[in-house]
């Protein structure tokens, strides 16, 4: 499966280099667009009574002009209604002039029990609410539940975004074109886009190359050369050592499932950090997870000289205030630039909050060089704290936040929800879409801190890292279902990892890395 996500901007200039390499010219991708919708329609839908193809003035519409003579010329009832003609000299317009099926007014759009609707009005490229006649057919749809086949995407979303612009069509299936669109896994589109199908209409994988992508859908494809596999001869230090910093007395279980979490990630060893005045209650919970007393900064620089920890949690149960940002600036102060071999920095909950008046502060001191990389763990309200104006720009999709976020904080954000965003201040970014509401339980983020810290400390990269550690927390709590607690998870995690190890390394072609 193609991992790479294209922007409508991306996806057009995908269309105008396949044209100028040939064989297919414009008119040539649209026939083959709506062959591809057409055969979909006829497996699908053999019984429909009759398929009214609704057509907009653009490409989209071409396409439907392409699907109407198909499903003509094979047998089908077909009625056709257009919201306006195509521009004079288009490929759409040399569509609508080679099909005998009559044009309707959109206005005037009409269907009854039995019917089928294929939906080429928009598609992806959509930046405004849809016009008065668009928005009573979406309702007249949805008022009699009639199913929807969607060209490129359902009209009424934002490609970019995944937005619905207005209102837009709830699709039984939608067929895109050579690569999936943002909107196509972002929150609310894609749970409007019903069954996604990629259909090859002649654009080659050169083609996309030379876009030079830098979105993907997070699967196991875009990180898997990375994982971190163990050799032979290694040993607990080799695979890397965490160290997850403790609340205090009453407020100790977050860094525990942390810390579990980093271990059944693949950390050789991980080491609870904990407050003297939590130290009993810590030491009653923790077996193979190793214990230490930091109170004072002189504590961790005592514990980066004994140990030589490769990664850090600091957030879960922690607290919030001067404390935690003295630590976390101490830990981004110590990196393996300075000669303690620290890789990386996983800041979660109190620890984001804790820099929420003083953002600059933590920002310069991730871009100092050798620094760890700093990853941000941030749910929407955590989002809001640390990166207010970015959180108020209503111009920008979760996908355009997080990428701003990465670059401001010169960080990796996992912004966190039902639709994920990885964002790298490289300009990389992927968008999960494998997670599960059983999710959204208390401790669940804990969790993710440490699986993503347990892979940077083995060696994998900060951003690989973190889209890794994002899906198999998400696939862990996709397959225990319904009952699940954060305590759960780390145990899900072997068979999930095991799965991986079954696998041959993948290739990153797919995953360029940034300048």
């Amino acid at each position: 499966m193609t991992l790479e996500l294209l922007t409508p901007a991306e996806m057009a200039e995908a269309d105008r280099l396949a044209i100028a390499a040939g064989p297919f010219d414009g008119i040539g991708l649209m026939r083959n667009a709506g062959w591809a919708v057409a055969t979909v329609v006829l497996a699908r839908f053999p019984g429909a009574r009759r398929v009214h193809v609704l057509a907009g003035p653009g490409n989209n519409g071409g396409d439907g002009y392409v699907v109407a003579k198909i499903l003509q010329e094979s047998g089908v009832a077909v009625s056709l209604w257009a919201s306006g003609p195509p521009r004079t000299g288009s490929d759409a317009a040399l569509a609508a002039d080679d099909c005998p099926v009559p044009t309707k007014p959109l206005a005037e759009f009409e269907a009854g029990p039995g019917d089928v609707v294929v939906d080429t009005l928009y598609g992806a490229g959509l930046s405004k609410p849809l016009a008065s006649d668009a928005a009573r057919a979406v309702a007249l749809v949805a008022a009699k539940g009639l199913p929807v086949v969607a060209v490129d995407l359902p009209s009424g979303i934002s490609g970019d975004s995944g937005a619905v612009l207005g209102c837009a069509f709830a699709a039984t299936v939608t067929i895109t074109f050579a690569r999936r669109k943002p909107g196509h896994l972002l929150l609310p589109g894609r749970d409007l886009c019903g069954e996604l199908i990629v259909a090859d209409i002649g654009i080659a994988p050169a083609v996309v190359e030379a876009l030079a992508v830098k979105t993907f859908e997070n699967r196991p494809a875009l990180w898997r050369r990375s994982f971190p596999s163990p050799a032979v001869d290694t040993h607990k230090y080799r695979r890397g050592h965490v160290g997850v910093f403790s609340g205090g007395a009453s407020s100790t279980g977050a860094a525990r499932l942390s810390a579990l979490a980093a271990a059944r990630s693949g950390a050789g060893a991980v080491t609870v950090l904990s407050p003297g005045d939590a130290m009993q209650a810590n030491a009653a919970h923790l077996t193979a997870i190793m214990l230490r007393q930091v109170d004072e900064l002189a504590d961790l620089h005592g514990f980066l000289a004994d140990r030589r920890p490769s990664a850090f949690v600091l957030g879960p149960g922690f607290g919030v205030g001067d404390r935690a940002r003295a630590f976390t600036l101490a830990v981004l102060a110590s990196g393996s630039g300075a000669g303690s071999g620290v890789e990386g920095l996983v800041l979660d909950a109190d620890g984001i909050t804790s820099f929420r008046d003083e953002p600059g502060q933590l920002f310069a001191a991730a871009a100092r060089p050798g620094a760890p990389a700093l990853v941000l763990t941030p749910h929407e309200g955590e989002f809001a704290r640390l990166f207010p104006a970015i959180a108020e720009d209503d111009s920008l999709s979760k996908l355009g936040k997080a990428r701003a976020a990465a670059a401001a904080a010169h960080a990796v954000v996992i912004y966190k929800g039902a639709d994920t965003v990885i964002a790298s201040f490289d300009g990389r970014a992927a968008i999960n879409a494998n997670g599960a509401p059983w999710l959204a339980t208390a401790g669940s983020g804990d969790v993710l801190a440490g699986i993503v810290a347990g892979l940077i400390a083995q060696g994998m990269p900060a951003f690989e890292a973190a889209c890794a550690g994002v899906w198999l927390h998400a696939e862990a709590g996709s397959r225990f279902g319904p009952g699940l607690i954060a305590e759960d998870l780390p145990g899900a995690l072997p068979p999930m990892l095991r799965d991986l190890f079954s696998l041959p390394p993948q290739s990153r072609s797919d995953c360029r890395p940034g300048p």
